[in-house]
């Protein structure tokens, strides 16, 4: 069949005005893939749509979106119309989440990792209805801390809470309230500060009460005493220490090096509908992680965080951190170039693992966010898709080195000794000695 002839002056009009130009019955469309060279229906092996709706919470570890959206990354997976929108708090990316895009929520998020399954679960949502979610990679290793008020200055609370029970039952004898802030029931951060004070007696339920504090709002809320300690990404706890209103205690890695942190998740619906967006995403996402790795980076990643649309805080509350210096704000305690600096890429950092998965759900038994028995395997296998961070990965270029051939990380060993056995969680459970259930 004859090539269509297109006027010249119709040359710059998009491949679909071509083809309309052309006549636009089947026929002829069959000629034009026929004849045309392969890179002008290149796009037809594109996304099947261009845009996503992305969420995040202002925190440090949602830098490769804001790296992915800044830097044109996503635009060169051919998603130009990605939109990386703040959201007020977890229970808000909850909610529009539910609603998705349709319901003018959002698609996809940075997200605490096991959000997606309490979610997918109809632990948190709206008269427990489940809506199904997938993790396509993990955002962050460690980088979180747990901030202390000043009144506790001469306790000087570190790893071991100890010391921190004797002052705070001290506190509470004397009729005041003790409270610990974390950012939402069941998420890493709920988590992370339960570890941290049950590991030392501390009943996270019975001695102290646990509130949710959004992340921007902690500093604030610490300032006019609403908590004693609490839990959250940076920028807020050297903020906290900018404004001399208390100091770190520790940074989370020191109570699980390398620990999984943030996920990319996303509404199953989505995923499921538009699988070449979905993949394109993540390969956005990971670029961007790679780029976030880089120390010669760092500084620009600080100053990115830092633009209003993204975190909107001084740059010199992400800097020293994003780069690895950590000043606990006690006198003589400032650690340079710290172990557990904040990871995007390295130490197969970006790799969701199931068996990290598996901890998260099993700290959630722990707490009573699930019953003792729930199949937490089951669920993992519908929620974590690193199926899709292989595909994406391996498209990249990705050395065969840096993709994990097992969907687990082996045990892992916290900082009181307990370790976690992904083959035996059962064990861990039992090895615990403050819970909400019996095993």
């Amino acid at each position: 069949m004859t090539k269509p002839t297109i006027p010249t002056s119709r040359r710059g009009l998009s491949r679909r005005q071509l083809l309309k130009a052309a006549g636009g019955t089947a026929a002829l469309l069959a000629a034009a893939k026929l004849n045309f060279p392969a890179g002008a229906f290149a796009q037809g092996a594109g996304p099947e749509v261009k845009a996503a709706k992305l969420g995040f919470i202002a925190l440090t570890d949602a830098s490769p979106l804001f790296v992915a959206k800044e830097k044109g990354i996503f635009a060169k997976y051919g998603m130009p119309d990605v939109e990386v929108q703040k959201q007020a708090s977890w229970g808000t990316t909850r909610d529009n989440l539910v609603l998705g895009s349709e319901g003018n929520g959002i698609d996809g998020a940075h997200i605490l990792t096991p959000m997606p399954y309490l979610i997918s679960a109809g632990r948190v949502t709206q008269n427990n209805q489940p809506t199904p979610m997938y993790i396509l990679a993990r955002l962050n290793l460690n980088g979180q801390c747990i901030s202390v008020a000043k009144e506790y200055e001469d306790v000087k609370v570190g790893v071991d809470t100890a010391p921190f029970k004797v002052a705070l039952d001290k506190k509470k004898a004397s009729g005041k309230a003790i409270k610990a802030a974390m950012t939402f029931p069941g998420g890493t951060h709920d988590l992370w500060i339960r570890y941290w004070l049950a590991a030392g007696g501390i009943d996270p339920d019975k001695d102290i009460e646990t509130i949710v504090v959004p992340p921007p709002q902690m500093v604030a809320n610490m300032k006019v005493g609403t908590m004693d300690c609490f839990c959250v990404c940076e920028p807020w706890n050297l903020q906290l220490i900018h404004q001399n209103i208390g100091y770190t205690a520790i940074t989370t890695g020191e109570l699980w090096n390398k620990h999984p942190e943030k996920s990319f998740g996303m509404r199953a619906a989505y995923v499921d509908k538009y699988p070449k967006a979905a993949k394109a995403l993540l390969m956005a996402v990971l670029e961007a992680q790679q780029w976030c790795e880089k120390p010669e980076n760092r500084d620009e990643v600080a100053a990115i965080c830092a633009k209003r649309q993204w975190i909107n805080c001084p740059v010199d509350d992400v800097t020293d951190r994003v780069k690895g210096k950590f000043d606990y704000g006690i006198p003589g305690k400032v650690v340079e170039n710290s172990p557990h600096i904040m990871r995007f890429w390295a130490d197969h950092a970006s790799y969701p693992f199931q068996s990290h998965d598996l901890w998260f759900m099993t700290e959630d038994i722990r707490w009573g966010k699930y019953e003792p028995g729930f199949d937490s395997k089951a669920l993992i296998a519908k929620v974590n898709r690193e199926d899709l961070w292989k595909d994406a990965a391996k498209e990249l270029g990705v050395a065969a080195s840096d993709i994990p051939t097992s969907t687990s990380r082996g045990k892992e060993t916290f900082f009181d000794g307990k370790v976690f056995d992904p083959e035996n969680p059962a064990a861990y459970l039992k090895s615990l000695s403050i819970k909400r259930v019996e095993v």
